[in-house]
C-alpha cells in the first residue's frame, strides 16, 4: 500500500484493510472535508475528493473513478483535479455535475444570491462542469477487484440523491454529511427534505460497520455502538431546534421575525446563505408543527404555538 507524502504533518490517517482516509485540513472542517481512497486490484476509487486534495494537488495512487456523495461544492472541490477518472453521483443530484446552472438549481437561493454564489463556486471550489458524469442509484455495487466492493447508500433529506457507502468486506461506511457534528443536520437548500433526512438517520442505524466516517468534523468513528451514540446526539439536534422555535413562538411572530431569531445558526454567523437557510429550515418546521397542531397560523404569515 502506497504512503500518503502530500499530507501536511499536522495531518490524520486513517487506514483500514485498503481503505484509506485522507483527512481534510482542520479535521475536516468547512470548507474542508474527508475523503475516501478504495484500492481494489482492478480499480482505484476516490470518494468525495475535498479542497485540501486538490491544494495538495492529487492524491497517493492513480484514481480511476469519482464517487459522490452529493452535490454541494466542498464535495466536489477536488473533482477537476482527476480530468481522465469516471465522475459519478447519485441520478437526483447529476445534473450539478453537468453545470453550474444544475448546482445552482440543487441550492434554490433567490436569483441575486445566485449570482454571487455561483462564482465563488467556481472560483473557491475549482467547478468546472462534467458532461460526462454518471449516475447511479441506492444499491449499486461498484467491484473493484480482490473481492472489494463499494454499495450505495441513498441518505436524501440533506439533498435528493445524498449517500453514503458502504465498504465490504472492509466493513466500512462513510456517511457523508451525516457527520456527527455537534451543529446537526443541515436541510436548508431547495433540494432538502427534513423528514427525509430524518428517515436517512434512521437509515444509517441499521449499517453494521467496523468503522464510520464523515466528511466533518468527526472524521473517524471505530465500532457500531459508538457510531450509534454519536448518532443519537446528532438526531437530537433536530428536537431542540423545533423545541427552540415552539418557545419563541410563545408570543405572536412572522416568518421574518424567526429568520432573524435563528434556529440554524448562531447570531454572529455572518455567510451569504445563512439567511436562505434560515428561511428554508424553518419552513419545513412550520409545515410539520402547522400540521400536528402545536403551531398555529392565526392570520396570514403570523405564527404562534397551540
Amino acid at each position: 500500500m502506497a504512503t500518503v507524502p502530500f499530507l501536511d504533518t499536522d495531518q490524520q490517517l486513517g487506514q483500514f484493510g485498503r481503505v484509506i482516509a485522507l483527512m481534510g485540513t482542520d479535521s475536516g472542517r468547512y470548507p474542508y472535508g474527508n475523503s475516501l481512497m478504495v484500492v481494489g486490484s482492478e480499480e482505484t476509487v476516490l470518494i468525495d475528493p475535498s479542497l485540501a486534495i486538490a491544494e495538495r494537488g492529487g492524491a497517493p495512487e492513480r484514481i480511476d473513478r469519482m464517487l459522490i456523495s452529493h452535490a454541494h461544492e466542498d464535495h466536489t472541490a477536488g473533482v477537476s483535479t482527476f480530468p481522465d477518472a469516471h465522475v459519478q453521483a447519485h441520478h437526483d443530484d447529476l445534473l450539478a455535475l453537468h453545470s453550474l446552472e444544475g448546482y445552482l438549481q440543487v441550492y434554490g437561493m433567490p436569483a441575486e444570491m445566485a449570482a454571487e454564489w455561483g462564482p465563488k463556486v467556481v472560483e473557491e471550489f475549482n467547478y468546472q462542469p462534467r458532461l460526462d458524469a454518471t449516475g447511479f442509484a441506492d444499491g449499486h455495487h461498484f467491484d473493484l477487484g480482490g473481492g472489494l466492493r463499494i454499495e450505495v447508500v441513498h441518505l436524501p433529506g440533506h439533498t435528493r440523491g445524498h449517500s453514503g457507502f458502504l465498504i465490504e468486506p472492509d466493513g466500512v461506511f462513510f456517511a457523508a454529511d451525516v457527520d456527527l457534528s455537534t451543529f446537526g443536520p443541515y436541510y436548508g437548500d431547495h433540494w432538502s427534505d427534513l423528514e427525509d433526512f430524518e428517515r436517512a438517520i434512521e437509515r444509517c442505524r441499521t449499517i453494521d460497520a467496523k468503522h464510520y466516517v464523515t466528511f466533518h468534523h468527526k472524521g473517524i468513528v471505530h465500532g457500531r455502538q459508538e457510531f450509534l451514540t454519536q448518532l443519537d446526539g446528532f438526531s437530537a439536534v433536530i428536537t431542540k431546534r423545533e423545541q427552540r422555535l415552539l418557545d419563541y413562538l410563545s408570543e405572536p411572530r412572522t416568518l421574518d421575525e424567526m429568520i432573524s431569531y435563528r434556529i440554524i445558526y448562531r447570531p454572529h454567523v455572518e455567510m451569504l446563505f445563512v439567511t436562505h437557510v434560515e428561511r428554508v429550515s424553518i419552513g419545513h418546521h412550520l409545515r410539520r408543527m402547522t400540521r400536528n397542531g402545536s403551531v398555529m397560523e392565526i392570520e396570514p404569515g403570523l405564527y404562534r404555538a397551540g
